[in-house]
């Protein structure tokens, strides 16, 4: 569109939108739901889990030590160890989410069977849905495919308990294989490259079926499906309060679908101020790698890092991805649980060399921003310095990243839909503060 054929609109968008920040703090108003000291503005009760960074003491927010639990259980011990007898514990996992407590053996085995029963999807449904017109990112393929799987529903308007258990299982199933499927239709349609469609094989765990699914050959090794396990565990929930779980239950306290309320919560996932962040760090990890010369040089790596800070590098905004957290203080537990099984899955690789990179921009990036900018600012690194890292050792493709979050945290979205709907009550609908103190005179469109 030319200069002359653009709406005015076009010109001044910035103008049109633009707040004067004064009236923020004229009115107290928590932008980002956040209070003055960075703690987020309480707007939920929840049983489900419980993120802690901090303590609050006269007003004051003091750095603590990063906790994760899921209904009372701590993340460490929902885990477990990496020994060479680890089971997968995703399932186990997401039963406890829904559930509310640990699963028997045979309560365990039944949940199983049920994700098991619902892998396969619709007739038709990824030559129609997924390999038509796909767009170029997965995530939206996932908002389709979940917004169109109310098609195949027959009762996707029922509100019922027991629909809502099903659907939540059916996605929690079938979002691994959409994924997988999607990637490859993104690949044939923009990259000419081979269709492959493995089917699932039955009694597989999640972690087992994504890698299945993705591997040309199929192989993968117990030791690399057990990493991705944990990264789906890790993934699985984290509080009422983060943006896609929020999302869902916004959505659900309006009352509408199911699909509609997952989709939107993938909707902001995608977001690079979320889930999608993953992304930035890679690529100024990327950056990073490119630029220094000597990754085991401190000075080196504290150098570059100064650059990204004074918005020198990468994308000019002062920010080192991979570092800081909206609740976590001292540590993020995700990354201490990711870094230690990363480190083992490195050693002795040719990956060995760029955790210690990763180590190193973790350890030097809070004492780089205080030289730089004088400010000292509780930092942790956060669980997407490692994820990327960890993902690239499994020869998982970039595509599929926020993805696979995705697919691990429909068990998060799930549990507080649940909650939402029996103990929400009221549509979630804050207050605006509106600027225009008068009415303006309506003025005839002939005397404009």
């Amino acid at each position: 569109m030319g200069e002359d054929q653009k709406l005015e609109l076009y010109r001044h968008f910035t103008d049109i939108n633009s707040i004067d920040p004064s009236w923020y703090t004229r009115y107290d108003v928590k932008r980002g739901l956040r209070n003055a000291n960075g703690s987020g503005v309480v707007a939920g009760i929840t049983n489900i889990s419980n993120v802690h960074g901090y303590v609050m003491s006269d007003g004051d927010k003091i750095a603590d030590d990063g906790r994760l639990t899921f209904r009372g259980y701590n993340i460490y011990d929902l885990i477990g160890d990496a020994g060479s007898e680890r089971r997968y514990n995703y399932e186990e996992v997401a039963y406890l989410l829904l559930m509310g407590k640990l699963p028997t053996q045979e309560r365990l085995d039944q949940f199983i069977a049920a994700l098991d029963a619902n892998r396969d999807l619709p007739n038709g449904f990824t030559a129609s849905i997924i390999m038509k017109d796909t767009p170029l990112d997965v995530m939206n393929v996932l908002q389709r495919c979940i917004l169109l799987l109310y098609a195949y529903d027959e009762h996707a308007e029922d509100r019922s308990y027991e629909h809502e258990i099903a659907t939540a299982i059916s996605l929690i199933s079938k979002l691994p294989r959409v994924a997988v499927l999607s990637y490859y239709a993104l690949r044939a349609r923009y990259h000419h490259e081979s269709m492959i469609m493995h089917r699932f094989i039955p009694g597989q765990s999640t972690a087992e079926t994504f890698l299945s699914m993705l591997r040309p050959n199929r192989e993968f090794t117990p030791q690399e499906a057990r990493m991705l396990d944990i990264m789906l565990c890790l993934h699985a929930e984290h509080g009422g309060g983060n943006n896609s779980t929020f999302t869902s239950r916004l959505l659900s306290s309006a009352d509408t679908d199911p699909y509609s309320a997952y989709s939107a919560a993938v909707g902001s996932l995608k977001g690079h101020k979320h889930g999608g962040a993953n992304h930035k760090v890679r690529a100024m990890q990327a950056e990073i790698k490119q630029n220094v010369s000597n990754w085991e040089n401190d000075d080196e790596v504290a150098d570059y890092l100064a650059k990204i800070v004074n918005k020198q590098a990468y994308d000019h905004s002062g920010l080192v991805y991979g570092m800081g957290h909206a609740v976590y203080t001292k540590s993020d537990p995700r990354a201490v649980v990711l870094k230690k099984y990363a480190s083992e899955l490195a050693a002795g690789t040719e990956f060995e060399a760029e955790f210690k990179l990763l180590e190193a921009i973790e350890r030097l990036s809070p004492e780089v921003i205080l030289r730089e900018k004088g400010t000292r600012k509780d930092m942790c690194a956060n669980v997407d310095m490692y994820s990327g890292f960890v993902y690239s050792m499994l020869g998982i493709p970039e595509d599929l990243f926020t993805p696979l979050f995705a697919c691990a945290r429909m068990a998060g979205w799930s549990a507080h839909r649940f909650e939402e709907i029996v103990s929400g009550k009221r549509i979630i609908r804050p207050a605006y503060k509106s600027t225009q103190k008068t009415e303006a005179p309506y003025v005839p469109i002939q005397e404009r």
